[in-house]
């Protein structure tokens, strides 16, 4: 049987049994629902299936790549035990202030080491610090044109058993539209053939949002 088809009615329905989204999560992402990007943004349901995944695997080192306005940082950083670290990668200091704000009143802005500059750039400069092998979780949901560059860092910069999480893979349904071929898209789909090939990971496509990948790293 394939997975059933979710009705707006019964996403509300789910949210209203399984929701445990903070005030502090709520206002941000209240917030960011009037930024003209908004749809950048991750839903509730996913951001508390991530932090599920963090607190599962007992992760105390994670990277995400691409912040937007912080919402996805603050559920990983949440889960995060009072030690962990989250290195957050993004190039606008305009929509992660506004997340600042809100780790700040989340009390997980210690837990967040913001680095302002080209993911691509942040995680190769880990990489000659011989950080490789060294995160437990990894969040990439930036440009999707780098969407290779990003996974194959994460791969290296992942240790054994850890995880890396792909955001928007199915790219709102255009991964399967032949007429789409715009640079996006085709970036997309080629990462989706790719990972599906890639012993180097056990995997799978979880339907929630717009589609996340879940590779483990063997």
């Amino acid at each position: 049987m394939k997975s059933l088809s979710i009705t707006e009615d019964l996403y509300n329905y789910i949210l209203s049994v399984t929701s445990r989204e903070s005030d502090i999560q709520r206002r941000l992402r209240e917030e960011t629902a009037n930024n003209p990007m908004a749809i950048m943004q991750i839903s509730p349901d996913q951001g508390q299936f991530m932090a599920l995944l963090v607190e599962l695997i007992d992760a105390k080192r994670a990277i995400e790549i691409g912040v937007f306005t912080g919402y996805s940082a603050m559920s990983i950083a949440l889960a995060l035990p009072p030690t962990g670290k989250l290195i957050a990668c993004d190039i606008s200091e305009e929509w992660t202030n506004i997340g600042k704000r809100y780790w700040q009143q989340a009390g997980v802005a210690n837990k967040i080491d913001l680095r302002i500059a080209p993911a691509l750039d942040t995680l190769d400069s880990l990489l000659s610090e011989d950080q490789q092998d060294s995160f437990d979780f990894v969040f990439i949901d930036a440009d999707k044109v780098n969407y290779s560059n990003y996974y194959e860092r994460a791969l290296k910069l992942c240790r054994p058993g850890g995880l890396i999480a792909i955001d928007n893979v199915l790219w709102f349904g255009s991964v399967i539209d032949g007429s789409k071929q715009d640079k996006d898209t085709v970036a997309i789909r080629n990462l989706n053939k790719k990972l599906h090939l890639d012993e180097r990971v056990s995997l799978s496509l979880v339907p929630i949002g717009d589609g996340l990948t879940l590779a483990r790293k063997h």
